[in-house]
């Protein structure tokens, strides 16, 4: 089963219904539910997608919204090692870097993006979730 890193515009895609990215998102955690691929997020993705929800919508539906998103992927730790590791990426962004830094800590082979110019220079395959849905495996 491969496993992958879900970036936090992917989570917001869904929480907020944005489209056209929605139903990419949406079959994305579809294939999560099917047991097809294990997904995670990073725990900084948490406050990142709690605020922008607080904000746009409401923090109860945000509390709500991480409580259920936690039951479906798991949560990767990030601490200080992790920080000092990303700090040597060459990625420009360093929210990225954290997220690259999570996967190669964390063995993840994929990390899921909107984004993938936002990962350049890091050594994890990057997918659209597009991109990934049309991967043969998971047709």
């Amino acid at each position: 089963m491969k496993r992958i890193l879900i970036d936090t515009n992917i989570i917001l895609d869904i929480a907020l219904k944005r489209e056209p990215f929605f139903n990419y998102a949406a079959k994305l955690f579809k294939l999560i539910d099917k047991k097809m691929i294990k997904g995670y997020i990073t725990a900084s993705s948490i406050t990142d997608i709690y605020y922008i929800l607080k904000k746009q919508i409401d923090d109860n539906i945000a509390r709500s919204f991480i409580a259920d998103l936690i039951e479906i992927v798991d949560v990767i730790t990030v601490d200080k090692d992790l920080i000092i590791d990303a700090l040597h990426y060459q990625i420009k962004d360093f929210e990225d870097a954290i997220q690259v830094a999570a996967a190669n800590c964390n063995g993840l082979e994929i990390i899921v993006t909107r984004n993938k110019d936002d990962f350049k220079n890091c050594n994890v395959a990057i997918y659209t979730p597009k991109e990934l849905l049309a991967l043969n495996k998971f047709r």
